[in-house]
């Protein structure tokens, strides 16, 4: 079983604080959002999350070496050998032989399952508060890994994973994900993540939408109306057979550890527009081997 993955970012603006990679041969994915308030501090408030990715992928590596990969392994070493000034949530998931999806996060980046085209699974967002997300940072002041959430998930040839940061789950509610990728069929992975990026953007910049970002902002007291302008990174994935074309998969869901929320599909408008402005996203290729953007 093989996970074919494609990604996209739109930054909000210059080169934005979002990093991320994708390991193709070690079938690991990761997302990592650097908190924008160091900027305040006179820190590059992007230098900590894309050296935790760097990290990552030096852990990757390692471990697969040395016989496979563990996400919560590769997010502590990586952790541990992070020392820039900084703060980052982190995401970090690898598929596992005979089709176990191992999880982990930090924060309130993370990822989705659908089967058929139904909402299987989302993972819980990590805050303190709203918008105050968990975060790994270079003191003790921060969160550690031992404040991961944790997750083993039994996917099958079919399924398709959505990784993003805070940046799409802010400007679009899993209803309005699973719909889009349901109308979007066909689509190659980095194409369809390219085309989830631009309507999240499109949404962050409607300052009329009741979105995922102001109803939070609801219920924590706070009168918000309107997207949340923000870095947006999306990586999507699709659980292919090794050697057969991916067919029709039926089944629930299997939860093989902690901490999940099964949420309901609730039908909405279709999701017809595909990108804010012209892009190659129908052109590209699905990538064959790593990919990075740190």
């Amino acid at each position: 079983m093989n996970m074919i993955c494609g990604s996209y970012y739109f930054p909000k603006k210059n080169k934005g604080h979002d990093a991320h990679f994708i390991c193709a041969q070690e079938q690991t994915i990761g997302v990592a959002d650097g908190v924008g308030d160091w900027a305040k501090l006179g820190v590059d408030a992007s230098q900590y999350a894309r050296e935790l990715m760097r990290n990552s992928i030096k852990s990757v590596k390692k471990q697969q070496a040395f016989g496979g990969v563990d996400p919560r392994r590769v997010l502590n070493e990586a952790y541990v050998k992070t020392k820039c000034k900084g703060s980052s949530t982190a995401c970090i998931l690898t598929l596992k032989d005979k089709g176990v999806l191992n999880f982990v996060n930090v924060g309130d980046s993370g990822f989705m399952v659908l089967r058929n085209y139904k909402l299987l699974y989302v993972s819980p967002r990590q805050q303190h508060r709203f918008n105050h997300p968990y975060q790994l940072g270079y003191s003790t002041h921060f969160d550690n890994p031992r404040s991961a959430t944790k997750t083993k998930i039994r996917v099958f040839p079919g399924d398709i994973l959505v990784l993003g940061t805070d940046g799409l789950w802010d400007n679009m509610y899993p209803n309005e994900i699973v719909q889009f990728v349901e109308n979007m069929r066909e689509m190659k992975p980095e194409a369809l993540a390219c085309a989830l990026a631009s309507v999240a953007r499109g949404r962050s910049l409607d300052k009329g939408r009741f979105s995922p970002f102001s109803r939070a902002a609801q219920k924590a007291g706070i009168k918000y109306l309107g997207g949340k302008k923000d870095d947006i990174t999306v990586v999507v994935g699709y659980i292919m057979a090794t050697s057969t074309p991916a067919p029709s998969c039926v089944g629930g869901l299997e939860i093989m550890s902690d901490n999940t929320t099964q949420l309901g599909l609730k039908r909405s408008t279709p999701w017809w527009r595909l990108c804010s402005w012209p892009c190659n996203c129908f052109r590209s290729s699905t990538p064959k081997k790593d990919t990075t953007r740190i």
